[in-house]
């Protein structure tokens, strides 16, 4: 069955960097889009990143510039770098697997096939 295990979430103070993984089993993952969403309390979960099967990347406007994702695709890995953290990206990041090739256009839960069990990620200020 599909899975994927997100790791490298953590406390950082404002300014920080973090370093988020994912690996994907089960997957076919070449040809998969690869996206990160986040769930602030009380708030949606809401879409950060997102990584096509042709390599291209697609971004919030909330993270552009600040969070870059890539993708290992021989080692079924997904990565989002995360600098200049702002409080306000404290949250759940979950990783996201969408095989129908949706997200390029609908960047919404409802896009996604599969999930992760999210790593939470704290920015103090």
């Amino acid at each position: 069955q599909v899975q994927l295990v997100e790791s490298g979430g953590g406390w950082v103070q404002a300014g920080g960097s973090l370093r988020l993984s994912c690996a994907a089993s089960g997957l076919t993952f070449s040809s998969d889009i690869m996206g990160w969403f986040r769930q602030a309390p009380g708030k949606e979960r809401e879409f950060v990143a997102a990584s096509s099967w042709t390599g291209k990347t697609y971004y919030t406007d909330a993270v552009q510039g600040r969070f870059t994702i890539s993708r290992d695709n021989a080692k079924k890995m997904v990565f989002l770098r995360m600098n200049s953290l702002k409080p306000e990206d404290t949250a759940v990041y979950y990783c996201a697997a969408d095989t129908s090739r949706r997200m390029v256009v609908d960047r919404t839960s409802s896009s996604v096939d599969y999930w992760g069990q999210g790593t939470q990620v704290t920015v103090s200020s």
